[in-house]
């Protein structure tokens, strides 16, 4: 399967998304998967068949719904010989915009990778379920820290760290008795951490066995337990035979999982989260240099350098969360560019700002999503896109610190 880049894999997402939160008022949406190797006229037969079907069904509304969708996709697919090499995907109907009143609405993807089956579905919501299995993160590694103490059992995927179970043992401390109470003592507390082991290797095994795209295991926690866990017959020997590497770490708690991925990925090149990490220390030093600095951060001057074609590397958060808007007067024209939030682009929807010019209205004529307009941007000028995440902490800093958006030049400007 072909790798999407991150922003090829956001803009996907964006997409799935919108076509996913459409929704009908009936079962009028229609969802099509033709694969590359399906002839055109066979299509467009079974499409004049669902038609005939379809001038059956009793409501009037949907009734009519229906065969426009089916009419839309047809009429779209003339224009097709064959289909392209990974296929098309329709999603067309008429979705619901409230107060029982409805908008067509029509998406043809050429998706990235090829079309496998032919699918035709009428639903009340479109069906996108092969499309999303593109964005599965393939990317995957199992992580666990573990002491007498404590078990924390996570994964990594791609760039992000989930928390998958917490565990917490009954195992006795250090004690004070002497003599054969001493003995018979010792012997409990190990009898308690050979049966907290079993537990925490038959969860850990259940866990990742179930994870099919999984690459490896890290281990980390601190002091020799991990060692004589792993070197135990505790864990299945398939999840065994995936483990890594192992860590000293100073916690086993999910701050833990952190430290493991952050010593992980110093060690291991190849993990999505080393380059991003990579990336974003490179662009942190450059900021404390007092001289000949080449970072630039913040919006106005990371679009200044784009703009002269003196970015090398443009670093834009996932969360960002803002788009380019465009603002036109309704009475003279006159035109404004805008980043703004959701609710600021809500709020001028419901109150439209004044003209400078002339005092009349300005009205939202255009938008996009600030990644895509910046990532596209970039794109013309030879430079690259790094999307990185909030979940480590130099993704965080990248968001919280610099505003999501920030850059590394070629040159000094």
């Amino acid at each position: 399967m072909k790798e999407l880049s991150d922003v090829e894999r956001y803009e996907f997402k964006k997409k799935l998304e919108e076509i996913k939160s459409c929704k009908g008022q009936h079962t009028e949406l229609i969802s099509l998967y033709i694969p590359p190797n399906r002839q055109i006229s066979d299509v467009m037969s079974y499409l004049r068949n669902e038609y005939s079907q379809s001038t059956n069904i009793k409501s009037k509304t949907t009734r009519k719904n229906v065969l426009s969708a089916i009419e839309s996709i047809m009429s779209r697919l003339r224009y097709f010989k064959k289909p392209p090499e990974n296929g098309l995907v329709f999603f067309v109907g008429h979705k619901s915009i409230g107060a029982d009143k409805t908008e067509m609405v029509t998406y043809v993807i050429e998706p990235p990778v090829p079309v496998q089956s032919f699918i035709y579905r009428c639903d009340s919501s479109f069906y996108t379920q092969p499309l999303e299995e593109i964005l599965t993160e393939r990317d995957v590694y199992g992580l666990f820290l573990i002491d007498r103490r404590e078990c924390t059992i996570g994964i990594l995927r791609g760039k992000r760290i989930e928390l998958i179970d917490y565990l917490t043992s009954r195992v006795p401390g250090k004690h004070g008795r002497g003599g054969q109470s001493q003995r018979r003592f010792e012997r409990l507390i190990e009898i308690a951490a050979h049966e907290w082991f079993e537990k925490c290797g038959k969860k850990i095994s259940e866990i990742f066995l179930n994870e099919k795209d999984l690459k490896g295991i890290f281990v980390g926690g601190p002091g020799p337990t991990k060692y004589h866990f792993v070197e135990g017959d505790y864990l299945h020997y398939e999840i065994k035979n995936k483990i890594i590497d192992i860590f000293d770490t100073g916690y086993t708690d999910e701050s833990g999982l952190r430290e493991l991925v952050e010593i992980a990925s110093q060690r291991m090149g190849d993990l999505k989260i080393s380059r991003e990490k990579k990336i974003m220390k490179r662009f942190l030093k450059e900021i404390t240099k007092r001289g000949k600095s080449l970072a630039v951060y913040g919006e106005e001057d990371v679009r200044k350098a784009l703009e002269m074609g003196a970015l090398d590397t443009l670093l834009l958060s996932e969360n960002l969360s803002r788009y380019r808007v465009k603002l036109v007067c309704d009475s003279c024209g006159h035109e404004e560019e805008r980043t703004l939030s959701k609710s600021e682009i809500k709020s001028i929807e419901r109150n439209p700002p004044k003209c400078k010019k002339c005092n009349g209205n300005m009205v939202i004529k255009d938008k996009i999503d600030m990644i895509e307009e910046l990532s596209k941007k970039a794109l013309e000028m030879g430079t690259k896109v790094e999307l990185i995440s909030s979940d480590s902490e130099e993704g965080a800093t990248l968001l919280s610190t610099f505003g999501g958006i920030a850059g590394i030049l070629r040159f000094e400007v």
